[in-house]
């Protein structure tokens, strides 16, 4: 019987080399040079690009600017699988659609052999550098950035720039009921409001009174835990009761645990003192977490 885990390729070769291939990790203000000027009509829309709504306002201020100062940062594309002497966008959609309304004839290109899989990781890495995303639209692009390609969170936050926490925070989102996820898509509730209510036994109550009075976090955050149930018994047996674990807690675990590769548990009890646990697998991580703890 094999125990055999899927391969994950992790950053080294992969999404650094990217990255560091494409605009990707080029300021704004420092833009990289075309490497050729290719027709408009000879480049095509990457079908599987993960971006599918494009906002018509922002792409007609985009259009207004190249009109005026013309294409800035070149758009990357790779030569089209099926089309020979055509090209396929890899990152740079929005460009090549605000060309489009623009009347450009031309647009400067920068020219990679990717591959299908690299093509998917690069749109994807795009999306999270330089579009606007919602944080579910974020959170899913962190998600299927660690299901399609075996990227880790802490490796994820180096090589975006981002804290772990922030990824991780990110991430709990998607725990959330759908029509929790709606009202933060529509900006009727923040990030910080969505996961006040992952611990709520009623998220979708509570985040429909949090739209409806105009809740704050901290006001959430008391709403979600007056709410829960006392635990019935002796009153000296509820007072050494752990109670239910808030979103910050939560976040604390899982930043933990990311730091240490262990699992880490924090049970928290009604007087505010509590328990940390720490779980290691073997004598080796054993050892590891002693010299961590020594240090």
């Amino acid at each position: 019987m094999s125990d055999k885990k899927p391969e994950r390729r992790g950053l080294g070769r992969g999404l650094s080399a990217l990255m560091a291939d494409t605009l990707l990790t080029t300021p704004p203000d420092q833009p990289r040079r075309a490497e050729t000027m290719i027709s408009i009509e000879m480049i095509s829309a990457n079908p599987d690009q993960p971006r599918r709504t494009f906002d018509p306002d922002a792409l007609a201020e985009l259009a207004d600017s190249i009109r005026e100062k013309g294409v800035i940062q070149p758009l990357i594309v790779r030569p089209h699988p099926k089309k020979e002497g055509h090209y396929e966008i890899v990152a740079g959609e929005r460009r090549w659609r605000a060309s489009q309304m623009a009347q450009l004839h031309e647009l400067p290109v920068i020219v990679r052999p990717l591959s299908d899989t690299e093509v998917l990781e690069v749109a994807i890495i795009e999306n999270i550098q330089r579009a606007d995303l919602n944080p579910l639209e974020e959170a899913l692009s962190y998600q299927q950035l660690m299901d399609r390609f075996g990227h880790t969170q802490e490796k994820l936050a180096e090589a975006l720039s981002k804290s772990r926490s922030h990824i991780a925070n990110q991430l709990r989102l998607l725990q959330l009921p759908e029509e929790v996820r709606d009202f933060v898509r529509s900006g009727k509730l923040s990030a910080g409001h969505a996961r006040a209510m992952i611990t709520a036994s009623d998220p979708v109550r509570i985040a429909r009174d949090t739209v409806t009075r105009g809740l704050s976090v901290r006001e959430v955050e008391r709403l979600v835990q007056k709410e829960k149930k006392p635990v019935s018994g002796p009153p000296r047996a509820r007072s050494a009761k752990p109670t239910d674990k808030d979103a910050d807690t939560i976040a604390l675990e899982n930043d933990l645990s990311a730091a240490l590769d262990m699992k880490v548990s924090i049970a928290m009890k009604a007087d505010r003192s509590g328990e940390l646990t720490i779980q290691f697998k073997d004598l080796e991580t054993l050892d590891r977490l002693c010299s961590i703890i020594g240090s």
